[in-house]
């Protein structure tokens, strides 16, 4: 056959290849790059769902901007007819009995949320990381003891807890705030079982170039398990934001105290016509770091659930 017959059969092949890929049914993947006719199924299915789970979040943003007639109209109304700032005014300019601003607490709140973050990374990912790839004595028992962590909630450990606070003499300072919070068992359960999905040639290899432990965990396991890093700064983050039993049962001095406790006094202490507004703007602004945090970071939660063995 001809070379120019070969090139134009090829070139041919080429094309119905292309056409091919182009037009093939992509729902079998997890997340198809194309709409295709057989979807819509799926659709019809999934957006009234959707639309089902988004309706709380739709009705505390609503609820957060109604006038005071509005949040007792009967019927109660859904959405919000005539939206005011009000209840945010009401809120920033109110004070609890000590007369420390909501400034004060939106500082602690973020100052702790960041170094517990942060801590609770570095400290979950190297334990992780030595669970996973180390061989020492005890590493299976320890694994465990955290695994049987998992079933207890802060409620039930408050005692043991604030015990050894009292005793390290940290009861009303900031580390009150950071210490109990380290512990992450979960944390730690997503990244040790990310981190074995990664080869062990890799770490070998990196030895043999002359790595230490060190270096290996910080350039080359870390970049690789940011899926689950990213999950578990949302879980943490999550933890000291909404975090109250610490400034309730830790802290004595106002100035000491976080937001999520500044936010709870409103809602107790606003339990009144006069107060409902406040404490609607008041979930609002709780809600909202939470929502923003997961809407940037659901993709690497999805693969961190993917490859962790949770089924």
């Amino acid at each position: 056959m001809p070379k120019e017959k070969e090139s134009k059969m090829e070139q041919q092949l080429r094309k119905n290849r292309k056409k091919l890929r182009k037009n093939s049914y992509q729902g079998m993947k997890m997340n198809p790059t194309k709409h295709h006719r057989s979807h819509f199924k799926f659709y019809a299915i999934l957006f009234p769902i959707a639309a089902f789970m988004v309706m709380p979040l739709v009705f505390i943003i609503n609820h957060a901007f109604k006038p005071l007639n509005e949040l007792f109209a009967f019927p109660p109304r859904f959405f919000v007819i005539r939206p005011t700032l009000d209840n945010f005014r009401s809120l920033f300019a109110s004070r609890v009995a000590g007369g420390v601003p909501m400034s004060r607490y939106l500082f602690n709140s973020l100052f702790v949320s960041i170094i517990v973050v942060f801590l609770t990374i570095i400290i979950s990912t190297m334990a992780a990381y030595a669970l996973s790839k180390k061989n020492f004595k005890a590493k299976k028992l320890m694994f465990e003891v955290n695994t049987i962590a998992l079933m207890f909630v802060p409620i039930a450990v408050a005692i043991p807890r604030y015990l050894i606070i009292a005793n390290l003499g940290m009861v009303d300072t900031m580390f009150a705030h950071v210490l109990p919070l380290l512990a992450m068992p979960v944390g730690l359960f997503l990244v040790k079982q990310f981190i074995d999905q990664l080869p062990n040639e890799l770490i070998e290899a990196a030895k043999i170039d002359g790595a230490n432990d060190f270096r290996i965990y910080w350039s080359i396991v870390m970049p690789l398990i940011k899926p689950a890093i990213a999950t578990m700064g949302i879980l943490a983050f999550q933890a000291v934001w909404n975090n109250v039993e610490t400034s309730d049962i830790f802290i004595n001095d106002e100035s000491l105290r976080t937001l999520a406790f500044y936010m709870q006094t409103l809602t107790g202490a606003n339990n009144t016509i006069a107060g409902a507004g406040t404490a609607a703007a008041a979930a609002l602004v709780m809600f909202i770091p939470n929502l923003v945090i997961f809407i940037f970071m659901q993709s690497k939660v999805m693969d961190t659930m993917a490859h962790s063995g949770i089924k």
